[in-house]
């Protein structure tokens, strides 16, 4: 079966005995991921910053997991705070999307606004091992950045596995022109 024809990865919720009507690939996270290749988003080009984009952490989180599920390691990476992005091994989350038997979806809680600029996603990925059901629980920051040339907004996801040396009275890895301690330190320490 063709993947833009099947249930979109972030849909399917394995707590959930009832799920109203859940949206089709092609309906909810394809034209994400599809615009980070197609149009070099979230890479910090100028001029690049025309297409479709998360309009929520939530809606960043969900596409984030679908790009698991679907092995698009490309996209984590570029959905990745900037400053973080060449830190991040793209072999490594390959691997560990395609060894893990993705089965499903559930936020928990979503934050949308955390100060000026952070939201948090409270979520539970399923997965199988050996006929057993198991979750990663996580409580996600996500960063929403200015581009100043385009005045675009876009959201991030700030990963706290990312080994930086930033000391807490430097500027922002965002580039709010905050201290670190003050903006995504916070979310990061």
């Amino acid at each position: 079966m063709s993947t833009s024809l099947q249930t979109c990865p972030c849909q399917i919720n394995p707590p959930s005995n009832v799920i109203s009507s859940p949206l089709l690939y092609q309906d909810c996270c394809q034209p994400y991921h599809e615009a980070v290749y197609n149009d070099a988003l979230y890479i910090g080009e100028v001029g690049k910053a025309d297409g479709i984009k998360a309009e929520t952490a939530e809606r960043l989180m969900r596409t984030r997991y679908s790009a698991f599920v679907l092995v698009k390691p490309e996209y984590i990476v570029k959905t990745t705070l900037p400053a973080q992005q060449k830190l991040l091994d793209i072999q490594a989350i390959e691997s560990w999307a395609k060894e893990t038997d993705w089965a499903g979806l559930e936020i928990v809680a979503h934050t949308p606004k955390l100060g000026k600029r952070h939201a948090q996603v409270e979520f539970k990925a399923y997965f199988k091992t050996n006929e057993d059901l198991q979750a990663h629980h996580e409580l996600s920051a996500f960063v929403k950045m200015t581009d100043k040339i385009n005045n675009d907004e876009r959201w991030y996801f700030l990963d706290p596995t990312v080994s930086m040396s930033v000391s807490q009275k430097q500027p922002c890895i965002c580039g709010s022109g905050e201290k670190f301690k003050r903006c995504c330190g916070v979310y990061l320490s």
